[in-house]
């Protein structure tokens, strides 16, 4: 305000620039010569012109004004190469499965509204790992599966998915005519996933739930990522539970048997997770949290 009177030489110019009235500009400068304990301005009819000690007051605010100036250029740059590129970390589930539908609906959401596209880098890994990226920064969201949400992260439920027990068409239970129960599961050794990995931990946590008590069989197999499991099951090494979104096809086409299970909940929530406020960060982030939201 200060530097507006000094550059035009006159309080109505000077409203006239910053968008308010004389009245309201004259009150403002009387307010800050009651702050700063001088007169700032020496007001003529010629105009208003600056003291001595108003020019110092502008000549030191100068300085204050343009790293402000500065730091509002270096926030619009952030904003902009956050709007223009984001990292999303997703557990393989959700990355093999939704992942693709959310980012093609926001594509097309930014191409209604005229939005600039936005790049997504996709980093695919157990729940676990997706977690510590988002905790270290180097994602700015994760879509992860398991029990519960991540210890220290923001998160939302954006769908849920149900795990199948699924054997090969040779396997005794392919042909059994009763549910298997949630003792009989826990006892069997079932090809699982790694340690970390969201799918199973809800399985864990489903079997400890309906069968409390019961101690659960070591694996028969621990592999890494969805397909090596299919592949182990598929082949005969024994029973295993993955997602109904990862076998649909294999049971479709015959390749896999689903088995029908007694008492167990096998239904589970997969989230976005985010660090920071309540609210997932604006922008892009945000935008696909609630795209995954409606496109359940």
């Amino acid at each position: 305000m200060l530097a507006s009177v000094a550059r035009t030489g006159s309080l109505r110019l000077a409203a006239a620039e910053l968008g308010v009235s004389q009245q309201a500009l004259s009150q403002r400068v009387r307010a800050m010569e009651g702050r700063v304990g001088i007169s700032l301005l020496s007001r003529g009819p010629r105009g208003s012109q600056l003291t001595a000690g108003g020019r110092l007051v502008e000549q030191w605010a100068s300085r204050v004004l343009d790293a402000a100036a500065e730091l509002d250029a270096g926030i619009t740059s952030l904003r902009s190469d956050r709007a223009g590129h984001i990292k999303v970390a997703a557990s393989l589930t959700v990355a093999s499965h939704l992942l693709p539908r959310w980012m093609v609906a926001l594509r097309d959401q930014q191409r209604l509204t005229g939005s600039p596209a936005t790049n997504v880098e996709l980093e695919a890994s157990n729940s676990v790992a997706v977690a510590e990226s988002v905790e270290r920064g180097t994602a700015d969201v994760g879509f992860v599966e398991g029990p519960r949400a991540p210890l220290g992260l923001r998160s939302r439920t954006v769908a849920r998915d149900e795990l199948l027990v699924v054997v090969d068409p040779a396997h005794p239970w392919a042909r059994r005519r009763s549910p298997v129960t949630a003792a009989e599961l826990a006892a069997t050794p079932l090809v699982m996933r790694e340690e970390g990995s969201g799918t199973r931990e809800a399985l864990a946590a489903a079997l400890t739930a309906a069968a409390p008590g019961t101690p659960q069989a070591e694996p028969v197999l621990e592999l890494a990522g969805t397909a090596s499991v299919k592949s182990a099951i598929a082949a005969g090494a024994g029973p295993g539970a993955l997602s109904s979104l990862a076998v649909a096809d294999d049971i479709t086409l015959g390749r896999l048997h689903a088995v029908p299970v007694r008492g167990v909940g096998l239904v589970r929530d997969l989230r976005a997770v985010w660090a920071g406020g309540p609210q997932p960060p604006q922008g892009p982030v945000r935008d696909l949290i609630a795209l995954a939201s409606r496109t359940r």
